[in-house]
């Protein structure tokens, strides 16, 4: 039970920060710009552009021959890179 106590704690501060990043960004007039980088494939973005992520993660399984957990791990991350 701790550890699921310990994760709904982390989500709402999570969802606090986001707020908080949110009201700072139009507060001072900045625009979030996605970090792309040159190995990100168009076909994994392209999948998460167009919000399906099981796409974007069997792309990238078959792109990089990942298992499961990495590639989904690795598509999350850039998931939250891109702002996506």
């Amino acid at each position: 039970m701790t550890g699921e106590l310990e994760v709904a704690q982390l989500r709402k501060r999570v969802t606090q920060l986001e707020g908080k990043v949110a009201f700072l960004y139009e507060h001072l007039g900045l625009t979030f710009v996605p970090e792309s980088l040159l190995t990100d494939d168009p076909r994994v973005v392209d999948g998460l552009k167009k919000g399906n992520l099981l796409k974007a993660i069997a792309a990238y399984r078959q792109i990089n021959n990942v298992d499961l957990e990495d590639a989904k791990q690795a598509v999350q991350e850039m998931q939250g890179r891109l702002g996506l």
